[in-house]
C-alpha cells in the first residue's frame, strides 16, 4: 500500500527531480501546500500572501524505502537553517517544511529533526517547520517534472 510524504525545500523543481531518483518513489508531483488560500496558482503563491509553500507530493512504497530514507534525502537536499528562503530564492513559498500525515510521520519528523540539530552539522538553529499535511494544490502543468521536461538533472542545489 503506497503512502505519500510532503515536502517543502525551496524550489520544487529541483526538489522534485531528487526525490524522482529514489528507488521505491512511485511517483512525485509539485505543488501548493500550508496555505489559506483556495486553488492557488503559481502566481498567486509568488506573492507570498497565500501563505502556501511550494511543496513536493512524494508517493512511495514503505516496504521498498522508508519514511526515515526519505527525511534524509530532504535534509541532504536543501539548506533547513534558511528561513523563508533556499538559495537566490526568497520568500514564505520557499521555506523548509515536512507536513506529516499521521502521527507516525510527525514523530519520525520531529525525531530526525531534533537528531539533525545535536548532530552539529549546521552552526544556525534548524528552521523546519513540521506541521499537519493540509490540501494540497498541485501546481501547473508546466511546473511538473519541469527539469526533466528540460534535460537539466538539478537547480541550484
Amino acid at each position: 500500500m503506497a503512502e505519500i510524504a510532503t515536502f517543502g525545500a525551496g524550489c520544487f523543481w529541483g526538489v522534485q527531480a531528487a526525490f524522482q531518483r529514489v528507488p521505491g518513489v512511485l511517483d512525485t508531483a509539485v505543488g501548493y501546500s500550508g496555505g489559506h488560500t483556495e486553488n492557488p496558482s503559481y502566481q498567486d503563491v509568488c506573492t507570498g500572501e497565500t501563505g502556501h509553500a511550494e511543496v513536493v507530493e512524494v508517493t512511495f512504497d514503505p516496504a521498498k524505502v522508508s519514511y526515515e530514507q526519505l527525511l534524509n534525502v530532504f535534509w541532504q537536499i536543501h539548506d533547513p537553517t534558511q528561513v523563508n528562503r533556499q538559495g537566490p530564492d526568497f520568500g514564505t513559498q520557499y521555506r523548509t517544511a515536512v507536513f506529516f500525515h499521521s502521527p507516525e510521520q510527525e514523530a519520525m519528523a520531529k525525531k530526525s529533526r531534533a537528531a539533525l540539530e545535536a548532530s552539529g552539522k549546521f552552526r544556525r538553529p534548524i528552521a523546519t517547520e513540521i506541521t499537519p499535511a493540509g490540501k494540497f494544490y498541485r501546481a501547473e502543468e508546466y511546473h511538473q517534472k519541469y527539469l526533466e521536461k528540460r534535460g537539466v538533472a538539478s537547480c541550484h542545489f
